[in-house]
């Protein structure tokens, strides 16, 4: 983590769709490590381990979960770094597909033999 800090400007590269949230005194939210962008001064941070072993193995996020408590306002990231390279060497790689207009994404290729 980085911290920024005076007067200027500053840019923060993140990925996919970027959301804004401010969070009211006392006001907790839990979201993937990899889709925290950034927070101001006030917001409490703290990683937790996702409790479950369902949720943990078949959750699709991590073993950990960023907790943000305000007051203070977060940014979150739709897309981090890591699953972004994942889309793109699957796309670029040998028999890559285009699944983002398919009604059935990822089933396809399951049902068509091709992975």
């Amino acid at each position: 983590m980085q911290k920024i800090e005076g007067d200027g400007l500053a840019f923060v590269h993140a990925g996919g769709a970027i959301c804004e949230r401010e969070l009211r005194p006392g006001e907790m939210i839990r979201v993937d490590t990899g889709c925290l962008v950034a927070m101001t001064q006030g917001v409490d941070y703290d990683i937790e381990f996702v409790k479950g072993v369902k949720t943990a193995l078949f959750g699709g996020e991590g073993l950990f979960f960023a907790t943000l408590r305000g007051p203070g306002r977060v940014w979150i990231q739709s897309l981090p770094f890591s699953r972004l390279a994942d889309r793109v060497l699957a796309a670029a790689g040998p028999g890559g597909r285009k699944e983002e207009g398919s009604i059935l994404g990822g089933l396809g290729n399951l049902l068509d033999g091709d992975r």
